[in-house]
């Protein structure tokens, strides 16, 4: 029997699934995902229409999907970035792709009602959030980039989009030092282990796959574990770290509910207590 994609990052149910699986699943009919994009600072993505339902991942402010479904207040998607299939609550997309001209390139930021820091914000906005940008002003020396929404947002806290944050991928994971760990987290906010790699990945121009057994399988080359260097990976049963430097591991952990840096010889043991012995090294390429 041949095995069946998965449905994480493959779009389809019984009863519906993405014109592009037509004649590799089976399903009742199949559509074209119509284009969209996040209206929201974070967008939890579910496995079911249900808000007691596990979150997977997050969608980020400006990151498109393609929606397969609307029912119910809830939209089907696969996330364009990774490919990731889930459902959204439909008031947190808008019709259309988000024509973004930049990203956050900061941990966390504010937009405000206009070019003036004083004013009380009207959201905030993780790294990696996409914004289209229409304009600039300057208030006492602040520069501002003002969106078509009306809203500005500090201009250095941004990049246009295709510049990258930074060629090293550590740097990035570095800036979410005590960020809240969170289960399927995804954004300054919170976030899990290997949401960290994807999202520390992803501000230097490289696409890593969403969770660790997907970037254990084949993100990178195989490295052994006494060759370990800055930005090798580390997996284990379920979770994944970034090498800081040889001595050190970086990653989003459970054990102290935050992103948080620690000698890799006491993480081995600490984690080998309950989950065993690192699984595998990777080093992206």
């Amino acid at each position: 029997m041949s095995r069946m994609p998965d449905r994480r990052t493959h779009a389809y149910r019984p009863d519906l699934a993405s014109a592009a699986l037509k004649g590799v699943v089976e399903a009742e009919r199949f559509v074209e995902g119509l284009p969209a994009h996040v209206t929201v600072p974070v967008a939890d993505l579910r496995p079911e229409p249900d808000m007691a339902a596990g979150i997977d991942t997050q969608l980020l402010r400006g990151e498109e999907v393609a929606v397969f479904e609307r029912r119910n207040g809830w939209a089907f998607v696969q996330a364009r970035l990774d490919h990731y299939v889930g459902y959204l609550p439909e008031n947190q997309i808008a019709e259309g792709e988000a024509a973004a001209t930049h990203i956050v390139v900061v941990p966390r930021s504010f937009s405000y009602p206009g070019p003036e820091l004083k004013r009380p914000p009207l959201s905030v906005l993780s790294l990696g959030s996409r914004l289209k940008v229409a304009g600039e002003a300057e208030t006492r020396g602040t520069r501002y980039l003002l969106l078509e929404t009306g809203e500005a947002v500090i201009a250095a806290h941004c990049l246009p989009l295709g510049s990258w944050a930074s060629p090293d991928p550590v740097s990035i994971a570095l800036r979410f030092l005590e960020t809240p760990y969170l289960w399927g987290g995804r954004s300054g906010f919170g976030i899990d282990c290997s949401g960290l790699v994807q999202l520390a990945h992803q501000m230097t121009g490289r696409l890593a796959p969403r969770d660790s057994d997907m970037q254990r399988d084949g993100y990178g080359d195989p490295v052994a574990i006494e060759t370990l260097e800055r930005g090798d990976l580390v997996f284990w049963k379920g979770h994944v770290g970034i090498m800081e430097d040889p001595e050190t591991l970086l990653h989003a952990s459970g054990h102290t509910m935050s992103v948080t840096r620690e000698g890799f010889r006491e993480a081995v043991e600490r984690i080998g207590y309950l989950y065993g012995p690192p699984t595998l090294c990777r080093r992206p390429v």
